[in-house]
């Protein structure tokens, strides 16, 4: 259980900061994902982007079970 936690850990991590390269191919900006400014920090939350990557990690992992 413990090496599953880590590894989503890592993972998020991981996208965390490949965001600025997948903005340049779309994610992070469809509709369903909230950005705002506040105080003069940018803060993203890509739910929309999470659900569609979480489905093509479905549809892969179904693929190659």
């Amino acid at each position: 259980m413990l090496i599953k936690v880590l590894l989503i850990f890592l993972v998020v991590i991981l996208l965390s900061s490949l965001l600025p390269w997948l903005e340049k191919l779309g994610i992070g900006r469809l509709p369903g994902d909230l950005r705002f400014r506040l105080f003069g920090k940018s803060f993203s939350f890509p739910f929309a982007s999470t659900i569609l990557i979480s489905l093509f990690v479905l549809l892969l992992a179904r693929i190659f079970k």
